[in-house]
């Protein structure tokens, strides 16, 4: 990929395309395309079909989605499912269209089985039933690694996928509903401590294992990806080890400096039981994670007061 390719990251406002198009510029990259939702929406066929007609982008990112938490993805079902697959359906049909030298593919872990066995290995898409919570997000994200495969067998295009484990870090989204675990906690921990709330009060629990990467590593491993792998299945990025969301609680709890109580609310829903990924193919071309947990979530929360500042 050289430096003055011209490379469309979609979805660039987001966590996940914000930290490529960083880390892209770090690198050194000086053609990189973007455009707002306002400027470009990704749903329009139509739209989207001008776009790359008329900039012709020799690589893609594409990281655009509509994404949230368990109560986000089960409350908005149709949304999900409907929004992705559009998006994922314009943008890889007309990187083929438009002769893209190569496109990557960003889906999530949730496209495993709820109960499949642990590490997740690449091997184990579509062996068994999904979680019913994000099932139509997980659907949308599987047709999307089936769109890739498919136009690579079929037209020979080199359109890769990969499976990023449960990210956090700078520009996350902390919406009070539509948020992921770990972002929620930070907003949850934060305004507790500044209001001298006695306790905080945590969906499920606390026993779900989670495996966690922050955006900034996520980024390094798909710009190393899209420059040293081509092969036609996809590969998970994680960092190989989990934490139980209650250690996590009470890890962002002492880092924050909260001082009152956690409880947990065994009525609302765990979602999977663990989701740790299975990372050896990544380690094996080259690629481990920098960042350690504490380290990022540190990062993490000045980034959040930042926002609400």
């Amino acid at each position: 990929m050289e430096k003055e390719a011209k490379i469309f990251v979609a979805g660039h406002r987001g966590m996940v395309g914000s930290a490529i198009h960083r880390r892209l510029m770090e690198l050194g990259y000086t053609n990189i395309l973007t455009r707002t939702s306002k400027e470009l929406d990704l749903r329009n066929q139509t739209e989207v079909a001008y776009f790359f007609a008329q900039e012709k982008p020799q690589y893609v990112f594409l990281a655009a989605a509509k994404v949230g938490g368990i109560m986000a993805n089960n409350i908005y079902r149709a949304d999900f499912i409907y929004e992705n697959l559009a998006i994922q359906n314009n943008v890889i049909h007309q990187s083929y269209v438009n002769n893209v030298q190569k496109l990557m593919f960003l889906g999530s872990s949730c496209i495993y089985p709820k109960l499949a066995a642990q590490p997740l290995k690449e091997d184990y898409l579509l062996t068994g039933t999904l979680e019913p919570t994000n099932e139509p997000y997980a659907i949308a994200k599987i047709a999307g690694i089936k769109m890739c495969e498919s136009y690579r067998a079929q037209y020979n295009c080199n359109f890769i996928s990969v499976m990023p484990t449960n990210l956090y870090g700078i520009n996350d989204n902390y919406h009070p509903q539509n948020s992921h675990v770990l972002p929620a906690l930070i907003r949850r921990f934060h305004e507790a401590k500044e209001n001298n709330f006695p306790e905080v009060t945590i969906w499920g629990t606390g026993t779900p294992l989670r495996e966690f990467l922050f955006s900034e590593d996520l980024a390094d491993a798909c710009i190393f990806l899209m420059k040293n792998y081509d092969g036609e299945q996809f590969v998970n990025i994680g960092i190989g080890h989990d934490i139980s969301i209650k250690d996590l609680a009470l890890l962002i709890k002492d880092l924050i400096g909260y001082k009152g109580e956690i409880t947990f609310d065994p009525s609302k829903p765990d979602g999977t039981p663990r989701k740790l990924m299975d990372v050896s193919k990544l380690h094996s071309l080259g690629w481990k994670h920098k960042i350690p947990l504490e380290e990022g979530i540190k990062r993490a929360y000045i980034d959040f007061k930042e926002k609400e500042l």
